[in-house]
């Protein structure tokens, strides 16, 4: 994974905007040219006016980026190169002195934000009403092509290039006995973690199974009303809402000129998944690390990468947990455990939706306390 002429040295990092950037970010807000809309449709035709112009007003005058620099800038961050690519990332280590190492892993159209509100109880559960035996020092990457570790320089960014880099991070802090855990995108690349270090990855703590039917029909004569229900709501949303998957995976390139123009444009493309259920700050701030960054068309390209993969020929082998939230898509226990031969813990969430770690951050730090504990 190392290559020879690649800098393995861990850097210090802190974000420090320009200034300059900032004010060119809301100059470009304001000057936004909205679209039409026809009247009574809603959300039929995509994500509306009212929504976008509202988070962009917002955006332009009381959205404050300072506020969210100095609340990243307070946990330790680090840049490294790995496979030819920078990677940063946020290294948060316990006081507890038996603390397992997790490395925690977002997707698209999220980032290293997700995490943050799972620092404090994770990393120091003495200090937060909780056992100091279940203390986790964390390592919370910026994906390659996302946020701070910047576009990506080749092709073939896709989950098991990531899963490898990632391997290759821990073995560089030193550890050799974690877990992984991942959301979205992340969910994809943790069980992979699993696939490239089996001797060094305790367990994988998954939000989705990105499970599906096979193409055979076999496998749909028995289902359970339950699972009917989670196919049917399945297929719904790749009709309805999956256009940032087909785009992305065809033609991440072109769809990156617009993006990468106009933050309004950005904050209307991302903002159709993140919508009311998670906060204006919390999305935001997701929107404002992609701008400032310039990752619209690195990010777009995960998704290029990975529909070329071929899929695993056999199952996982590292325990497997899932912490399903119940405003999200239902991952289908029986492909679960057809490509997982250890899905060891099953978890029905009592709230939630696909951003689990900010919106129900009391129910991720037990259910990973729970998991974790009964594979450390």
């Amino acid at each position: 994974m190392t290559n020879s002429t690649e800098n393995t040295a861990i850097r210090p990092f802190r974000i420090d905007v320009p200034q300059a950037d900032l004010d060119d970010l809301r100059s470009r807000i304001r000057a936004a040219r909205f679209p039409d809309e026809l009247p009574g449709v809603g959300a039929e035709y995509g994500v509306t006016v009212d929504y976008v112009r509202a988070l962009a007003e917002y955006w332009a005058d009381g959205y404050d980026w300072r506020a969210f620099e100095r609340r990243v800038n307070a946990y330790p961050q680090f840049t490294t190169e790995i496979d030819g690519q920078n990677i940063h990332f946020l290294h948060v280590t316990s006081p507890e002195p038996d603390a397992l190492p997790l490395i925690l892993t977002h997707g698209w159209p999220g980032s290293f934000v997700e995490y943050l509100d799972l620092i404090e109880p994770l990393t120091n559960p003495r200090a937060h009403g909780g056992d100091p035996s279940q203390a986790f020092h964390l390592v919370i990457p910026s994906m390659p092509g996302f946020g701070f570790s910047g576009p990506t320089k080749e092709k073939g960014w896709n989950v098991r290039r990531v899963a490898a880099a990632w391997a290759e991070l821990m073995r560089r802090l030193g550890y050799t006995r974690y877990g992984a855990v991942g959301n979205d995108g992340g969910s994809m690349v943790s069980p992979e973690v699993g696939r490239v270090a089996p001797e060094n990855v305790v367990g994988v703590h998954v939000t989705q199974i990105f499970s599906f039917p096979s193409g055979d029909p076999a496998e749909l004569t028995d289902l359970s009303e339950q699972e009917a229900a989670a196919l049917e709501h399945l297929n719904w949303f790749w009709e309805k809402m999956g256009a940032f998957n087909t785009l992305q995976a065809q033609q991440p390139q072109t769809l990156a000129f617009a993006l990468q123009d106009s933050p309004v444009g950005q904050l209307a493309w991302n903002g159709q998944l993140f919508g009311a259920a998670v906060d204006a700050d919390f999305t935001l701030d997701n929107v404002t690390l992609y701008w400032l960054t310039g990752t619209a068309a690195s990010a777009a390209r995960f998704y290029y990468e990975n529909a070329r993969v071929e899929p695993a020929a056999e199952p996982t082998t590292v325990p497997i947990g899932l912490a399903m939230p119940p405003e999200d898509f239902q991952t289908i226990r029986r492909f679960a455990e057809r490509d997982h031969s250890k899905l060891v813990h099953w978890t029905e969430l009592e709230r939630g939706g696909h951003y689990a770690a900010h919106q129900v951050p009391e129910l991720m730090v037990a259910d990973l306390r729970t998991f974790f504990g009964s594979v450390r």
